[in-house]
């Protein structure tokens, strides 16, 4: 038993040692004896479960009793067919109490589309929730407990922290049983490519996180929140000891944005395009090991610019804390905040330096004047606007992209029978740029007789011919 101890204590050691950048200094060890074993998770159970709850929220959506239901042509000829129907969808999720005032983190998937949201506590008290702030490019959402009574709240710890080793525990309403327990090991620290979201950068743990823990709370043994849990990873969709968590600093920044009125949550805007630092890069750059955000491209009076980023530069860090990959950029710069100074340490002909940098939001460049295209042109119903950083991150669409961009396309109309989608670019009309919404309303206005027409769809150029 003793050789057992001593093995797994020189592993745990090793781990440690071989953590980047570690910001934790206590002393780590593993149990020593059977006393020791037979410790409880029970007392810090006892102590957060109460701001754990359950989420329920209902959906209506319409039904529609006939496939021809609603179509003219044939409500026309055999008569009106049987109205469609309303039906409500729920769903199930968990949620954490983070503030005696009776907000509520979850994710966004577990509510999203909702017209009806309610709470449940462990002690069966039942309240109804509004939604604060909603993200479903993070997958985080703030709900309000409408309840005058001061709730159980749990403390939000410093996810920056973690180690890989450390003991967590998970809490929610896996399969609507109930709320659940479970315990594991922090596995992951900074995954990415988990989901389709555009954020990456989660915490990955083996502690059992089934269908309906969405929204949970990850929590450490000092009893604070370090993670909500969002995702597992599994083709049969039951917990096969990965799942992943969005870690706690993220949410503190979330959760402030909510309380502050924030209509939507917005991330630092750059300026710059990254790519993820490959083991070729790194030799030929002469880098020790293969992380890091690598500069590709820095956009004119961008903050990067501003603050004298180039291409061919590594960020390997912001403000201390390592830059495992883009993502990991994107996370650093998020948690710090809007309107905060950072400093990045990159790396260039072998050599470090640091560049300062004030975070800000996307800018309106040129204002959007968007409209709608009318009349007998091929884009007749085609809502369009000018790109800006600001309206290409509205719309989930790369910050370097310029032009005219169709926001929205009118059903039946023109437009949408030729095939035309939102975020297509107008690259060009019978062989003239387009550069603006004006220039793009004249053009439309005009009968050239035919129409050649060239657009940008996901990177992709497309050309058409319209008579």
């Amino acid at each position: 038993m003793q050789g057992f101890v001593r093995g797994v204590a020189i592993s745990a050691l090793a781990l440690v040692m071989c953590a980047p950048l570690s910001v934790r200094a206590e002393e780590l060890r593993v149990p020593q004896t059977a006393t020791e074993m037979q410790l409880s998770f029970a007392p810090l159970v006892r102590q957060t479960h109460g701001a754990v709850v359950n989420v329920y929220a209902e959906r209506l959506v319409q039904r529609r009793a006939s496939p021809f239901a609603g179509d003219p042509f044939f409500e026309h000829f055999f008569g009106q067919q049987m109205p469609n129907r309303t039906e409500k969808q729920s769903s199930l999720g968990s949620g954490v109490i983070v503030g005696a005032n009776g907000m509520v983190v979850t994710n966004n998937h577990v509510i999203d589309g909702a017209d009806d949201i309610k709470v449940a506590l462990s002690d069966g008290r039942e309240f109804p929730v509004k939604v604060v702030l909603k993200d479903d490019r993070l997958d985080l959402a703030v709900l309000k407990i409408d309840a005058k009574e001061e709730l159980p709240a749990l403390a939000i710890g410093d996810s920056d922290r973690l180690e890989v080793g450390d003991l967590v525990l998970a809490i929610g309403n896996p399969f609507g049983v109930g709320q659940t327990v479970t315990s594991g090991i922090v596995s992951g620290l900074a995954r990415n490519s988990i989901n389709e979201g555009d954020f990456g950068f989660f915490i990955q743990t083996d502690a059992a996180i089934n269908p309906g823990n969405s929204g949970g709370a990850l929590m450490n043994m000092k009893g604070e929140l370090i993670g909500i849990n969002t995702a597992i990873f599994s083709k049969g969709g039951g917990s096969n000891g990965v799942g992943f968590a969005i870690p706690a600093n993220l949410v503190k920044v979330f959760l402030n944005a909510a309380e502050g009125g924030a209509a939507s949550f917005e991330r630092p805007y750059v300026g710059a395009t990254f790519d993820p630092v490959t083991s070729d890069v790194a030799e030929a750059l002469g880098l020790d090991t293969v992380r890091g955000a690598l500069v590709v491209r820095v956009l004119d009076d961008g903050p990067a610019a501003k603050a004298g980023l180039k291409a061919g530069q590594v960020v390997i860090a912001v403000d201390g804390m390592p830059v495992e990959h883009p993502d990991a950029l994107g996370y650093r710069l998020t948690t710090a905040g809007l309107g905060k100074p950072v400093t990045l340490t990159v790396r260039e002909d072998g050599k470090e330096k640091e560049i300062s940098m004030t975070l800000s939001g996307a800018p309106e460049t040129t204002p959007r004047d968007e409209r709608l295209i009318e009349g007998r042109s091929p884009f007749a119903g085609a809502k369009v606007a000018n790109l800006s950083p600001k309206l290409a991150y509205e719309l989930k669409m790369p910050s370097e992209v310029i032009g005219v961009v169709i926001t929205d396309v009118v059903g039946g109309s023109p437009a949408a029978r030729l095939g035309f989608e939102p975020h297509d670019i107008i690259v060009s009309v019978n062989g003239v740029a387009v550069t603006s919404t004006a220039g793009m309303a004249e053009v439309a206005g005009s009968d050239p007789g035919f129409w050649r027409v060239e657009i940008e769809r996901d990177g992709q150029r497309i050309r058409q011919i319209f008579r």
